[in-house]
């Protein structure tokens, strides 16, 4: 057993736990943390920490983010304050722990998670994780070979005068109180025009809604195949544990 730590961070809660990279399996309970509003680095920083020894860790630490990230710069942010930009997130988490963090786009350490140890192991030509939570994010696969930051979530449609995310995240299905066949067909609607534009051969679909993918899955009908991500919600922190030891058959190249 090779044994890391993953921590998810999203707009809405932190999550975190020991993780297995071998079989991509928790090794304790995850601990969630509500994301501290506005979410400027220093009380973002602090949460890490509380994670990090509330399990009692103190080996590296892999940090997924909501972000694109590049050389370990944040470049922008939707979900937190807007004080991340230009941050050099290892380094502030580093200080924070007093222990290597390892960063990576969450979205792609989800798919990284999946593609390895889940829903996508063994699935050739274009596979597109999506997770749908405070925002949606994507991340996307060439032959088991990662595409970094794709930010999906942020394409507009005809139609919208806003980017995708801001109509059809998960958290605006409960905003605006929306039944399933309405927010499955905003769903459908972002998904046909992904396959306009990347033509998958199969939609992982995951976050914080994967774990009602039984009463909404049937519900979305569109050409290419579709599943759930095995690892449901945790598979953020997965794919942190595994960034943090440069593990996976699946990796990101993002500087």
């Amino acid at each position: 057993m090779s044994a890391a730590f993953g921590i998810d961070i999203g707009g809405s809660g932190m999550k975190a736990a020991p993780v297995d990279v071998d079989t991509g399996e928790l090794l304790d309970k995850r601990l969630r943390i509500p994301t501290p509003k506005p979410g400027v680095p220093d009380e973002v920083a602090d949460v890490v920490y509380e994670l990090v020894t509330s399990f009692g860790w103190t080996g590296p630490v892999g940090c997924a983010f909501p972000a694109p990230i590049v050389g370990g710069t944040v470049k922008w942010v939707a979900h937190l304050d807007d004080s991340w930009a230009g941050v050099d997130i290892a380094e502030t988490m580093s200080n924070r722990i007093g222990a290597p963090v390892t960063i990576i786009n969450d979205a792609d350490a989800a798919g990284i998670a999946e593609m390895t140890h889940g829903a996508g192991v063994g699935r050739k030509g274009t596979v597109c994780f999506t997770a749908f939570g405070t925002g949606i994010g994507s991340s996307v696969f060439v032959n088991g070979n990662l595409v970094p930051n794709t930010e999906f979530g942020h394409l507009y449609l005809a139609g919208h005068e806003n980017d995708v995310e801001v109509w059809t995240a998960a958290k605006v299905r409960k905003r605006e109180n929306l039944d399933w066949p309405t927010w499955v067909g905003r769903v459908k609607q972002y998904l046909e025009h992904l396959e306009k534009i990347i033509s998958p051969g199969l939609f992982i679909l995951g976050g914080g809604i994967s774990k009602d993918f039984d009463t909404w899955g049937p519900l979305l009908d569109i050409d290419t195949e579709v599943t759930v991500a095995q690892m449901r919600n945790n598979a953020g922190i997965v794919g942190a544990a595994m960034a943090s030891v440069g593990g996976g058959a699946v990796h990101s190249d993002t500087g």
